[in-house]
Formats: C-alpha cells, structure tokens, sequence
C-alpha cells in the first residue's frame, strides 16, 4: 500500500470521510430515532435489577454511566496508544464495537432489557472512543495551516452523510410499504423500519470507515531518539502520560485566572448544555401531546430543524462575536439558553416543540463552536495545545456525567422530565454570571 505524506490531499481526504462515517451515529441513534423507539417499546416505569425505573430516567442512568467510564477510558488509551504506537487499532476497536453494537439494537428489545441497555452501552463507547484517536491524528497528517479547513471539510461531510441517512430513514418509517416492509410477528411496520435503521447505522459506519483505515498511518513512526527499543523509557510513565497531562494543565491553571474562569463557567453551562442537546427527543417524545400519527414525523423532523438551524446559528454567532467580542455573545447565548429553558418547561403542543427546536438549534451551534474558539484563544502560546484540548474534553464529559445524573435523579424523583428542565435554566445564569465576571476583569486589565 502507497504511503501518503502529511498534508497530502489523499490523506486529509481520507481522515474527513470518518467524520462522514461516524456522524450517523449521534444523529440517528443518540438524537432522532433510537428515544422515539425507546419511547414505544418501553412503558413509563420499568424494573431494572429489582429496582422501578422511570424508563428516560434509566437510559439517563446509563448514558451518565458511559460518560464515567469515557472519562478515565480515554486518557488512558491516549496514553497506551503514544507508546504502542497503536492509534490505528484501538481506533478499529471502538469503530467496529461500536457499529456491531448498533446492529444488535434491532434486537432491542424490554424482555431483554439487561442485555439490549448493554448494546446501547458499547455502541456509545464505541462512537465517543473511537473520536479520542481520530482527532489526535489530525497535527499528524495535517500541518497546522491546514488543521481549520480539514476540520472544518470533516465536520461538514459528516453533517451531510448523516442527515442524508436520517431522510432515507425518515421516509422509510413513514412509508414502510415502498421499501417492503409490513406489519409481520406482531410487530408494526413502523417500528420494524426503526429497528431496520440500526443496522443501517451499524452497516454505514462500518462500511465508510474502511476507506480512512485504508489510508490512515498505521502506526506512529519515532525518530532515532524516541526509539522504541530505548531501554531508557518508562513505559508506566508513558502509558498514564494522558493523566500526568491533565495533571499538568491543572497545575497550570492556578496561575492563570482568566483560562481557569472560563473553564469553570464552560463547564457549569456545559451541565445544562450537554444535557439538553442528548435528552431533547426523550422530552418530546414523553412529554408533548401530539395529533395521531404525527408523532414519529414530527420528532424526527425537529431533530432536522435543529441540525439545519445549527448551522446558521454557529455562523450568526461567529459574525455577532467579530463585532462585541466572544465573551459578550456567549454571556447573550447563556442567557437565551436560560430563557428557553423557562420556554420548555410550558411547552405543551406541537407547534411550540417546533419552535423550542429552532431556538435551540439556533443558539446550539453558536454556543458549541464560540466556547471552543473562545478557549483556544486563552490557551498560552508557549503551550501544548493537545493537553489544554484534552483537559477541555473530559470537563466537558465530566459535565456531562453530571448533568444526565441530575436530570435522571429529578425526572426518577418527581415523575417529570419538566423540572430537571426547568433547573437547568439556573446552570446557564451561573454560566453567564461568571462570563460577565471574567469580561469585567479583562477589560479592566486593558484599561489599566
């Protein structure tokens, strides 16, 4: 096989198509498709272990779990996969579990419960660990005057494959009979396209990642002085290298306010954020009186809304952010946040979770995309990048541990998804009272 040379335009090709290839994986399963059949198939409360469960409290549960275990999982594989120089294959590992686990989600199934939270479990794994190595290749195959557009190219071609997988999906549980599927063994024809579409998901994820695979360096080559076969290397040292780093941007941060202040206000509207964006189609599907019929139509094409409404948000934020500054629109698009919180929780008919969805579509993109831009600006020049982006990352996992525990405990306690909703709303003022903070004390430092 032909070895291509960092910053060929056949390798960065190659690294985007993943983007294309995983990306259905959030969308289809974790967004639109798989909550709604969560919904159907399971009753509001479920036993668990010998425990009652409100069922979106329990797949909150699980979701929060698989978080906790990404976040000691991924720095230490970062770690293990430096020194072996394994990236490619720890990558297959989780592409390949993940996408498989996808598959057995058509037999998903409430007389299975322990088995089918299991498939759910491995393919989240799956999809967010497979994410640590493919972003860590991209200063490996991309030089840093490349790194924006290519990143930005990924993005895009995986915003598109998925969104083209969820249309063929959509059509294909609102028509069942032109793909040739119908009512069989009792189970109707809509819900055997939802199962149908796991596979689908499973399959595409599979199939389109053979190409970066193919392409992608198999291993990490070290010069003379990094040998591998150099005595003098502490490979327990290496192999936990991803915690001595997240040690060391810890350390760093005590002598540095302004970036320890906004990752501490990134990370209290990350709570709220995060939590929203992974339990919005659960809220609709639980908690909005639909018309008959218009159930699965409506939450799949809202999940569209806000993927397309994301866009132009991220770009109205990004021209907002050029004229006042990055801190004053994300301190506006806490604030907004906070309001359609306050929305949500009165929420009631169809037409008002269209709009919830646009205006979440709205400020999701800008929020996402401006926190990131914001904290790479406050990183020192005289850094490692990939640390501060590491450690950036897993607050941001922690963040969401926390946000889907709080959201499970209240929704399990008081019966209603409402008010975890409701409380959330206070994560994003704390969020935008920090900010307002921080950007009182820069600018003062400027003016002093």
């Amino acid at each position: 096989m032909k070895k291509y040379k960092k910053g060929s335009k056949k390798l960065l090709n190659a690294w985007a198509i993943y983007d294309w290839a995983n990306s259905v994986y959030p969308l289809v399963i974790s967004t639109a498709i798989f909550p709604i059949y969560y919904g159907i198939i399971t009753d509001d409360y479920i036993d668990f272990f010998g425990y009652s469960f409100k069922n979106t409290a329990l797949i909150s549960y699980v979701t929060a779990f698989a978080f906790v275990i990404l976040v000691f999982l991924s720095p230490l594989l970062s770690g293990i996969a430096d020194y072996t120089g394994g990236k490619k294959f720890f990558m297959k590992v989780f592409c390949y579990s993940g996408s498989a686990a996808c598959i057995l989600l058509y037999w998903f199934e409430i007389d299975n419960l322990n088995l089918s939270l299991l498939y759910y479990f491995i393919a989240l794994i799956g999809f967010w660990a497979s994410l640590v190595f493919y972003n860590s290749y991209l200063p490996e195959i991309a030089y840093q005057e490349q790194q924006d557009k290519i990143s930005a190219k990924g993005y895009a071609m995986g915003y598109v494959g998925s969104v083209i997988l969820l249309l063929v999906n959509l059509i294909m549980i609102n028509f069942p009979e032109y793909f040739g599927i119908s009512d069989s063994s009792g189970v109707v024809a809509e819900i055997k396209a939802m199962k149908l579409s796991f596979i689908m998901v499973g399959v595409w994820w599979f199939l389109f990642s053979q190409y970066s695979f193919y392409y992608l360096p198999g291993r990490k080559y070290y010069n003379s002085q990094k040998s591998l076969d150099n005595s003098s290397i502490n490979k327990k040292g290496i192999i936990f290298s991803g915690f001595h780093e997240l040690k060391t941007v810890w350390d760093e941060l005590k002598n540095n306010q302004i970036l320890k202040t906004f990752l501490l206000a990134f990370f209290i509207y990350s709570i709220a954020l995060q939590t929203v964006i992974l339990v919005a189609t659960y809220f609709g599907e639980a908690e909005i009186s639909w018309s008959e019929g218009e159930k699965t139509f409506g939450l799949i094409l809202s999940i569209l809304l806000i993927q397309l409404v994301a866009m132009f948000g991220a770009l109205l934020s990004a021209k907002i952010s050029d004229k006042i500054g990055n801190l004053k629109t994300l301190i506006i698009l806490n604030i907004i946040w906070a309001l359609i919180c306050v929305f949500g929780y009165y929420v009631e008919t169809s037409t008002e979770f269209y709009i919830a969805a646009g205006l979440v579509g709205l400020v999701m993109g800008g929020i996402q995309a401006l926190s990131r831009s914001t904290f790479s600006k406050f990183i020192p020049s005289t850094t490692n990048n990939t640390s501060y982006f590491s450690f950036y990352d897993v607050s941001q996992k922690l963040s969401i541990v926390i946000g889907m525990t709080l959201f499970a405990t209240i929704d399990q306690i008081t019966g209603s998804m409402r008010n975890s909703i409701l409380l959330f709303l206070v994560f994003f003022v704390i969020g935008a009272i920090i900010l307002i903070k921080l950007n009182k004390k820069i600018e003062h430092n400027l003016l002093a």
